[in-house]
């Protein structure tokens, strides 16, 4: 047995709350860095050239050709059913290409010294609207050397969160893509400060045309072109490159928040923190790097779980592949593999989402290959659960398909940003990898806290980082005293690798139920420390309803769970004060919702219904509620926890749509007013 995940300080007891705990590899001080002399963005860069040399640093596909295919595609409109012919796109890509971390940071000098002679200053913010991809590291790393802080935008935002990140922190310039410059375009009436605006790809020469002819003060570049520039520039900027190195407490980042609910909100990230929330992440599991590791990187750049994690593994000298979402996997690719298949990387890091996708992908081919084939699978998983020393032979066998879809490599597996349910946990557990679990959150830097391997276990998010120290206070109202055992109570956190506060929100920066006196942050989650020392949420004081039997339920903890069941791509669970069990909007899991109607003979004729036939009838929800409700007895869950009712809607869920954000979190408050009619056909009281 290790020895226990954290340790109390010697700080004293105060009444209404529990003692501080640190991680266990760090009780006598908070961790400010992955190394001496760390304590900047610019210090990791030179650190990884240094140190990493001609290694291979960042791979990265090109896209050869956009292949188009049309299909029939069938839907009930009006009551009647009419065939539309839809033009799908898939991408033939090139293998990966790769630059080392010498290579890669002499162009973050070059394009440093480039961004100097453009005119950008220290103190001014610069806006990253991108998806994750090199040019996205480049800009971020070439805006720390010269002391100017990046904004973060995802690039799912709509032109009113773009307007919002662009115009609050007064940006005066704007990197982004030839397939977001007309999103910019469009919101420059309502930004007058941004100057400059720098690109990469190969925008369409109308959309530059908009730009010139609304705003010709503003300075238009390629970023190649900026490289290239900034080669003949260096020798006489060099000066000034080094004059403007930034210092530990100069802001680094304002990363923006997916903003469930309402605008988002501009954290604040410095130097510091990001180099600390590293050095605790590193402090943690950098003993579990291994020389040949590699790590596919396709979630976006702009939440923090990525940025944090592309600046560990750059620290640590571990090869990144850049992927996206579309192209993962053989079905979005012609002539080609899939990014996970062809990089074949040993580590893997997503969100919920993510794992419940592949999960419900594996168990809709084993299903689709018919019952004998089923019946060998989960007898395989079975045996690999009871009998561990008969994994090696399973996973050469029977899993060596399952294995092979992800390269036959991976190793380590990571969950983080929001809840991962038991079942799915172990399912890929079993079935693919190692599935450790993460906990964190913007104002932390992204980690407060994370599951070593050594600690394996499910519904546990681990040990506390060594740059975070961790709290619990009571939380009465919601029945989670400190006092009780197991210790439970709302956690708090604060270290070095935490936010100071919030970008112009002095509301919120000054308000002692976020940011206490003493320097502590409260989360709002609520928290258990188990009897090894590890930490795990089991609520959010935010999302607890009460009943009208009185109880509360916590609908978050009731969507992790719920998700895992086969039919289920996504829901959000909802209740009113005056119901006495919550309902569910669920967005199914087409395939294995089909599958489930054809071997029930009740339900097999609407198999081959469209779905929006296939979720407006009664059976179809009948099915469904009662597939959830299974998994939440098989939880243990209590009667009031079940779904009294279900809406299924055929429209997927997207940041387009509105409904999730675009760290694919649900937009409880969008869903809510969506589906507002179908909530009150369930609660018509």
């Amino acid at each position: 047995m290790p020895a226990p995940g954290s340790v109390e300080t010697d700080a004293p007891k105060v009444q209404g709350e529990s003692v501080p705990r640190r991680s266990y590899c760090s009780p006598d001080h908070l961790v400010t860095g992955p190394a001496p002399g760390i304590s900047t963005v610019p210090d990791i860069l030179k650190y990884a050239m240094r140190t990493h040399g001609g290694k291979r640093a960042y791979g990265w596909r090109d896209v050869e050709k956009i292949i188009e295919e049309q299909k029939e595609v069938k839907k009930t409109v009006g009551g009647k059913e009419v065939t539309e012919t839809k033009t799908w796109k898939y991408f033939q890509l090139s293998d990966y290409k790769y630059i080392s971390y010498q290579d890669f940071g002499e162009n973050v000098n070059k394009l440093a010294v480039s961004l100097i002679d453009k005119g950008i200053n220290v103190g001014d913010v610069f806006n990253i609207y991108a998806s994750t991809g090199l040019n996205w590291q480049y800009m971020q790393f070439a805006c720390a050397l010269i002391n100017t802080s990046i904004a973060t935008a995802y690039e799912t935002l709509g032109e009113e969160g773009l307007s919002h990140s662009l115009s609050e922190p007064e940006c005066v310039g704007v990197f982004t893509q030839p397939e977001l410059l007309g999103s910019v375009a469009k919101v420059l009436k309502d930004t007058p400060t941004i100057r400059y605006i720098f690109y990469d790809g190969q925008p369409a020469q109308k959309t530059i045309d908009d730009i010139r002819a609304q705003r010709p003060d503003i300075t238009l570049a390629h970023i190649d072109d900026l490289i290239k520039q900034g080669n003949d520039l260096l020798p006489q900027l060099k000066g000034q490159l080094d004059a403007r190195a930034p210092k530990a407490d100069d802001v680094s980042c304002i990363m923006y928040t997916s903003g469930s609910t309402g605008a988002p909100k501009g954290v604040v990230l410095r130097h510091s923190n990001l180099v600390a929330s590293v050095g605790g992440v590193f402090t943690l599991l950098g003993h579990h790097l291994k020389p040949d590791d590699a790590i596919l990187a396709y979630l976006p750049l702009a939440h923090i779980l990525e940025y944090i994690v592309e600046m560990l593994f750059f620290f640590a000298g571990v090869v990144l592949g850049f992927g996206k979402v579309k192209t993962l996997t053989d079905a979005s690719v012609r002539n080609c593999r899939g990014d996970i298949a062809t990089f074949a990387p040993t580590i893997l890091v997503g969100v919920p989402a993510v794992w419940e996708t592949i999960r419900k992908g594996i168990v809709g081919k084993v299903a689709a290959a018919g019952t004998i084939t089923q019946n060998i699978f989960n007898g395989a998983l079975t045996i690999k659960k009871n009998v561990p020393l008969a994994g090696a032979v399973i996973d050469n066998t029977i899993l060596k398909s399952v294995k092979a879809a992800t390269g036959g490599r991976l190793r380590l597996a990571l969950s983080g940003g929001a809840a991962l349910s038991k079942e799915t946990q172990e399912f890929l557990d079993l079935a693919l990898v190692t599935l450790l679990q993460g906990y964190g959150m913007t104002e932390s830097c992204g980690m407060c806290a994370i599951l070593p391997p050594e600690y394996m276990q499910y519904s546990n998010v681990g040990c506390p980082v060594p740059s975070i120290e961790i709290k619990f206070l009571d939380s009465p109202e919601a029945g989670y005293i400190t006092s009780e055992t197991p210790q439970r109570g709302e956690i708090l956190i604060r270290g070095p690798s935490v936010t100071k506060g919030y970008f112009k929100r002095d509301d919120l920066n000054n308000d002692p139920d976020i940011f206490t006196p003493d320097g502590w942050l409260r989360t709002g989650d609520i928290g258990q420390w188990n009897k090894d020392g590890t930490l795990s949420i089991i609520d959010r004081i935010k999302n607890l309803v009460k009943l009208s039997g009185g109880e509360y339920i916590a609908l978050e903890r009731l969507e992790s769970t719920y998700k895992s069941c086969n039919v289920v791509a996504n829901i959000c669970v909802h209740a009113h004060t005056d119901a006495k069990q919550p309902m569910a909007i669920i967005f199914p899991h087409e395939h294995n919702l089909r599958t489930a109607l054809k071997s029930d003979p009740a339900t097999a004729g609407l198999a081959d219904q469209d779905m929006h036939a296939i979720c407006e009838d009664k059976k179809a929800a009948a099915l469904v509620l009662k597939a959830i409700n299974d998994v939440g007895k098989k939880n243990g869950f209590k009667g009031m926890e079940l779904l009294e009712a279900v809406v299924l809607t055929p429209e997927e869920w997207t940041p387009e749509s509105g409904l999730v954000t675009a760290a694919q979190k649900i937009n409880r408050k969008a869903i809510a007013t969506r589906f507002k009619d179908e909530i009150k056909a369930v609660y018509p009281y």
